[in-house]
């Protein structure tokens, strides 16, 4: 294999593939990016087994060929190569080593044979459709933080993303939960998604994904079997395997008869939340909202370090109620809030409180109170 090409090419594509491989490797292949140039362009594969990504650069080929590298080898020499710069890429007769020169630079890397790279593509998919860019990334940023990394409940550490019938329209809905709090987001269905199976994506794989979706222009190709989804974004092609397990039936712990309306200002009431919990302790994150006719009073304890308060008015013309929420959980929440406004349903002290956004409502967050 002999082959030149640009640097910034080279680095953008490697930066795609490279992160998919595991710093600690108990199998030296899976450390290499596989590279294989053929005709105009230089195609890259890395994997851990459960994830592959691919992605083709243009390059002039003088001889085809294909081999692997260390990957985040490779990638941090090419990092460190001047702006502007060409890339030469060869391989010795024997095949059991790569220069990568450039300038007055020059390194060799030891190869392993392409033959032993692992495949994940195999199999068929049942269902295909294609999906706005900036569609699949709002789904990723409205659910991706409630994801759980509990490994003991395996198949809550993604997102389940399905199809669902909701006020007489099919829509493609993302749901991720830890059992604290809930995060749902509704898309309209493509094309091709009716009846597909309902599928749980891993969270490295869900966050690989948010990272390609960067142009809002690009329109994503999803394939979908009962095992894999494969994801197809320009030049780059996303293969992953899901998560084999029965999500939980998310709407049972979706509330309906919440009937205590409150109106917070979003900005105003997450810089407070942050403001008091400054003094909780990293163990207990609770924030106690105590409620009175237009006014919201949080409150902090921490018998550790002392208390904080702080008043804000708010939208509340019910009886007066108290309840307490993890800060963090609530920052999170308020973090993916669009609009100025947040409308919170509440019911009691004990009892799951339902966020909604006024900006978007194809959107809807579940928090559980803690006692405080």
């Amino acid at each position: 294999m002999r082959i030149t090409l640009e640097r910034s090419n080279l680095l953008k594509s490697l930066n795609h593939v490279h992160r998919v491989v595991e710093r600690r490797n108990t199998i030296p292949i899976l450390s290499n990016v596989l590279l294989r140039s053929d005709g105009a362009s230089l195609e890259m594969k890395a994997t851990d087994l459960d994830l592959e990504i691919t992605e083709a650069t243009p390059a002039q080929v003088e001889q085809s060929g294909a081999t692997t590298v260390p990957a985040h080898l490779l990638y941090d020499i090419v990092r460190k190569l001047p702006d502007g710069s060409e890339v030469l890429l060869a391989t010795n007769a024997e095949g059991t080593a790569m220069t990568v020169a450039s300038g007055r630079s020059k390194f060799s890397l030891q190869c392993l044979p392409q033959s032993d790279f692992p495949d994940l593509t195999a199999g068929s998919f049942s269902h295909s459709f294609r999906l706005k860019a900036t569609d699949l990334k709002m789904l990723i940023d409205r659910t991706q933080f409630a994801i759980s990394t509990e490994e003991t409940r395996y198949y809550l550490n993604g997102i389940f993303v399905h199809t669902v019938e909701s006020k007489g329209e099919l829509k493609l809905r993302a749901v991720a939960t830890d059992g604290h709090r809930l995060a749902r987001a509704d898309v309209e269905a493509p094309s091709g998604s009716e009846g597909m199976p309902g599928i749980i994506i891993p969270r490295k794989t869900v966050s690989e994904l948010q990272k390609l979706l960067d142009n809002p222009d690009l329109v994503v190709t999803v394939e979908v079997s009962d095992a894999k989804i494969r994801l197809t974004i320009g030049s780059i092609v996303m293969t992953s395997k899901l998560i084999d397990g029965t999500f939980p039936d998310y709407q049972r712990v979706i509330p309906a008869n919440n009937d205590k309306e409150l109106r917070v200002d979003c900005q105003s009431f997450a810089q407070a939340v942050d403001r008091v919990s400054t003094i909780s302790s990293e163990r207990g994150r609770a924030v106690k909202l105590a409620l009175n006719e237009g006014q919201m009073t949080l409150t902090v304890n921490n018998p550790d370090s002392g208390s904080a308060t702080e008043e804000l008015p708010v939208g509340y013309d019910h009886d007066p109620l108290e309840i307490g929420f993890n800060a963090k959980y609530l920052l999170d929440i308020t973090s993916q809030l669009t609009g100025t406004d947040a409308i919170f349903m509440l019911a009691d002290p004990g009892s799951p409180t339902l966020v909604r956004d006024l900006a978007a409502e194809d959107a809807l967050y579940v928090l559980m109170p803690m006692r405080v």
